[in-house]
C-alpha cells in the first residue's frame, strides 16, 4: 500500500524530464476528475474560479516546476498596476506606469530567454570566454508575458476596465488550456466570456471533443511519427542524398504545423468543453497565395499580437511606404526574437519582414495578373517554397548546418532514390500525405465535418475516440 501511493505521488510530483502537456495520459486521467467537479462549481463563480485556479498552477507546477509561483507574481503585479493606471487623472503618470508594468514583463522574461544569449554575444564581442548561466526556461512564459501586457496596454488605452479582484485576473492569465503554448488570449475577448460565465452548449462540447480529436491526430500521431526521419536528416546535415533531404525539409514544415496547430486545436477544444471560446490560431497556413497572406494565417494570435502592440504603434502604414517597410521588418525581426535566443531565429523573423516587403511593393503588379488556377497553384509553391526554406534556419542547428542542408537537397537530387524511400518509409508518406491533402480543402468542408461529428450519435463519437488511442499507440 506504501508503494502505491508513493507511486502515486511520483507521478502527481513535477518531473523536469517530463513536463505534462496535452499529450501525455497523466493530464487526461487529471482532466477527467477536474470536469465533474467545475460542472457542480460552474455556476457558483467565485468557487469555479478558485478551483480553476488551483488546477491551472498545478498544471503549470507539472509543465516548470516552481515557476508557477513567478506566475503568481506577475499577476499580482499587473493587477495592482492596472488599478494604479485606471486611478491616475495624470496621463503622464498613467504612462509611467504603464511602462513600468511592461518593463517588470519584460525584464523577467529576458533574464530567463536571452540572459545566455545576451552574454554570449558580449563575450563574442570582448573576446571572452563564454560560461552559460544556470538558467531554466519557464514553460509558456513568452506566452503569459503578452497576455500580460496586451491587458496593462487596453486599461491604459480605456479599451478594457481592471478587473475588480485579482482572483479574475489571475484566472484569466493562467487559464490553463492556453497557458503553455497559446493561443494568446486578449482580454477584452475572455473576461466578458468570465463574467457571463455561461454553461457550455451541447455543441460547443462536441465541437471541443471534436478539436481535441483532431489535435491529438496532428501533435501526438502525424507530427510526433514524421519527426522521427526528420530528426535523423537535421541532425546530419549533408548525410543524406537530395531527395532525403529535401524531404526532412518537407517533413519538418508538415511537422512544425501539426505541432503548433495541434496543441491549438487541443487548447481550443479543451476551452470549449469548460464553455470558454478561444479565437482560432491557424487556417491552413499552406493555402496561403503570398507571405501577407501567410500570416493571416499562421499563428494568428501572435501575428495579430504583433500588429496591435508593436508594428501599429509603430506608426503602422500611416507615414509612407519607407516607413511602412521598416516598422514591418522591426515587427518581423522582434517576432523572430519572441520565438527562440538565436540569432538564426532573428534571421528567420528577418527574412519573413523582408518578404512581407517585397510582397507589398510588387502587389500593385501583382493585382494585375489574371486570377486563373495556374496564377494561384503558381503563387501558392512560391509561398511554400519561401515558407520551407526558412524553416530549415528555424529548425537547424546552426546558419552553417542551415545552409548544408539546402545545398545538399538542391545540389545532390537524384530520382532514382524516390522509389526506394516510398518503399522504405511508406508509413511516413502516408502521414506526410495526409497532411497535405488536408491543405488541398476548403475550410468549409472541414466546418462541415466538425458538424458532422457533432450531429453523430454517440456510439460513433465512442468509435472515433477508440480507434484514435489505439493508433496513438500504435506509432
Amino acid at each position: 500500500m506504501t508503494t502505491f501511493i508513493d507511486n502515486i505521488l511520483h507521478q502527481l510530483a513535477f518531473d523536469p524530464a517530463n513536463p505534462m502537456l496535452f499529450s501525455c495520459g497523466l493530464f487526461w486521467v487529471l482532466f477527467l476528475v477536474f470536469l465533474p467537479v467545475y460542472a457542480m462549481l460552474k455556476h457558483r463563480r467565485t468557487q469555479m474560479m478558485i478551483f480553476v485556479l488551483a488546477f491551472s498552477l498545478y498544471f503549470y507546477y507539472k509543465s516548470s516546476g516552481l515557476f508557477f509561483m513567478l506566475l503568481v507574481c506577475t499577476s499580482l503585479c499587473d493587477w495592482l498596476l492596472s488599478h494604479a493606471i485606471a486611478r491616475s487623472h495624470s496621463r503622464r503618470n498613467r504612462r509611467l506606469l504603464m511602462w513600468l508594468s511592461i518593463t517588470i514583463s519584460l525584464s523577467v522574461l529576458g533574464y530567463f530567454k536571452y540572459a545566455n544569449f545576451i552574454v554570449w554575444n558580449w563575450c563574442a564581442i570582448v573576446g571572452s570566454n563564454f560560461q552559460p548561466l544556470d538558467i531554466i526556461l519557464p514553460v509558456g512564459i513568452s506566452f503569459y508575458t503578452f497576455q500580460s501586457i496586451s491587458y496593462v496596454v487596453d486599461v491604459y488605452k480605456h479599451r478594457i476596465e481592471p478587473t475588480h479582484s485579482w482572483l479574475e485576473y489571475a484566472f484569466y492569465l493562467s487559464f490553463f488550456p492556453q497557458l503553455v503554448a497559446g493561443p494568446i488570449v486578449r482580454a477584452d475577448y475572455f473576461l466578458p466570456q468570465l463574467r457571463d460565465n455561461r454553461s457550455a452548449s451541447r455543441e460547443m462540447v462536441y465541437s471541443g471533443l471534436w478539436l481535441v480529436i483532431v489535435g491529438i491526430v496532428k501533435k501526438a500521431i502525424i507530427a510526433d511519427y514524421i519527426a522521427q526521419y526528420n530528426d535523423l536528416v537535421f541532425s546530419n546535415p549533408g548525410g543524406y542524398g537530395g531527395f532525403e533531404t529535401l524531404m526532412g525539409i518537407l517533413g519538418y514544415t508538415m511537422q512544425i504545423y501539426c505541432d503548433f496547430s495541434g496543441y491549438s486545436d487541443m487548447a481550443i477544444g479543451i476551452a470549449l468543453i469548460l464553455g470558454f471560446r478561444l479565437s482560432d490560431n491557424f487556417r491552413l497556413p499552406y493555402q496561403s497565395q503570398n507571405i501577407t497572406e501567410f500570416w493571416r494565417r499562421w499563428h494568428i494570435s501572435l501575428s495579430s499580437w504583433l500588429r496591435d502592440y508593436i508594428y501599429i504603434p509603430l506608426g503602422g502604414n500611416r507615414h509612407g511606404r519607407t516607413r511602412t517597410y521598416i516598422n514591418n521588418l522591426a515587427t518581423m525581426l522582434l517576432g523572430g526574437l519572441w520565438h527562440g535566443a538565436a540569432w538564426k531565429f532573428v534571421f528567420w523573423g528577418g527574412m519573413h519582414g523582408v518578404g512581407l516587403m517585397v510582397h507589398k511593393a510588387m502587389k500593385p503588379r501583382l493585382d494585375r495578373l489574371p486570377d486563373t488556377w495556374l496564377t494561384r497553384a503558381a503563387s501558392r509553391a512560391l509561398t511554400m517554397v519561401f515558407v520551407s526554406l526558412l524553416w530549415v534556419f528555424f529548425r537547424a542547428d546552426s546558419f552553417g548546418d542551415a545552409a548544408t542542408i539546402i545545398g545538399c537537397a538542391f545540389t545532390g537530387f537524384d530520382a532514382s532514390h524516390i522509389v526506394p524511400f516510398i518503399a522504405e518509409r511508406g508509413t511516413w508518406c502516408v502521414m506526410m500525405a495526409v497532411i497535405i491533402a488536408l491543405h488541398t480543402l476548403r475550410l468549409e468542408w472541414l466546418e462541415s465535418a466538425k458538424q458532422w461529428f457533432v450531429r453523430a450519435p454517440w456510439a460513433v463519437k465512442l468509435l472515433i475516440f477508440v480507434v484514435l488511442s489505439i493508433s496513438n499507440h500504435s506509432f
